[in-house]
């Protein structure tokens, strides 16, 4: 699908006149991102040459069961799959980026549980925040499509990736559906 067709979207919200662009691209940008960072850790752990498109379902189970799952879980399931942590797939900017993702999460939780944040959030505070969640997506998407084969957008993440040496960038490989469900209570869930 690619960055820019993902957040079309968010762009057309953005030239928009409405008087909510602000929010609504905002909490849009931050879906978006969550779902990328989800579904670069199934593609990932799907490449386990133990699963084959008849677990797809098993394995989505065991994930959807698991309710104490969350961004920063993801994160740390890439981490303990990939060679490549996500902090070296982003680069440089990392630290900037991942800073503000939690300031978005944060800022994120309190607006949907109906609450005040600590800072009024005007208009072009909530834009800024969706240009680094972007740009946070975009270099993640680019770097993870070059080493894996899989940019975290494409729609179907529990598919083979086509680069053959796919399980020479891995440090862990998956035995089976019990192995992963094991695997995210003890490197994903809160």
């Amino acid at each position: 699908m690619g960055i820019n067709k993902e957040f079309r979207t968010v762009d057309l919200i953005i030239g928009s006149n409405a008087e909510t662009l602000g929010i609504d691209a905002f909490a849009l940008s931050l879906i978006k991102a969550e779902r990328q960072i989800r579904k670069l850790f199934t593609f990932l752990a799907f490449q386990s040459p133990n699963f084959s498109s008849s677990d797809v379902l098993k394995l989505r189970e065991t994930l959807t069961k698991n309710d104490r799952v969350y961004f920063e879980g993801f994160i740390d399931g890439i981490n303990a799959l990939s060679k490549r942590s996500i902090k070296d797939l982003i680069g440089d900017r990392y630290d900037h980026l991942q800073s503000r993702l939690e300031e978005a999460i944060s800022y994120r939780n309190k607006i949907f549980h109906g609450q005040l944040t600590n800072k009024y959030l005007e208009r072009e505070d909530l834009l800024a925040l969706v240009a680094d969640i972007r740009e946070w997506c975009e270099l993640l998407a680019n770097t993870a499509d070059a080493s894996f084969g899989y940019d975290g957008f494409r729609r179907d993440s529990f598919k083979k990736s086509s680069m053959p040496d796919i399980s020479t960038k891995l440090k862990a490989e998956l035995a089976d559906v019990d192995s992963y469900a094991l695997f995210i209570q003890e490197h994903m869930q809160r």
